[in-house]
């Protein structure tokens, strides 16, 4: 049973490729890190507060980090840590001045981000 179950499944797979696709399909090769940068990318924006921080980011030229804490009802640690992840994805810039650190949107890292998405569809 299991050997004709084996031969209705590739039955099926043959139906839609041939051979010349199926060895099309299987050479695909891919930009690895691209992928890698744009994975990163979009892990980041997985969450609600960094949303939110890439909102209020994209309605000013910087904040402090002190200035994006008073729009949420979480600790400093705790944006101080989702700006981290926004910078290593390379989606905000920090500028420090003396003690102070200015986060500004990076807006061509957003419309890159934005055209690796359109492409893909």
């Amino acid at each position: 049973m299991a050997v004709a179950k084996e031969a209705d499944r590739e039955a099926v797979h043959r139906a839609c490729c041939d051979d010349q696709c199926l060895t099309a399909v299987a050479g695909t090769r891919f930009d690895e890190r691209r992928i890698a940068h744009a994975a990163t990318a979009f892990r980041a924006l997985g969450d609600e507060i960094r949303l939110k921080i890439l909102t209020l980011l994209s309605r000013h030229d910087a904040l402090c980090v002190c200035e994006i804490q008073q729009a949420f009802e979480v600790g400093q640690p705790t944006i101080s840590h989702h700006l981290r992840v926004l910078r290593e994805a390379g989606l905000v810039d920090v500028t420090r001045h003396g003690i102070w650190a200015y986060y500004a949107l990076r807006r061509n890292a957003i419309k890159a981000l934005i055209q690796e998405l359109v492409g893909a569809i």
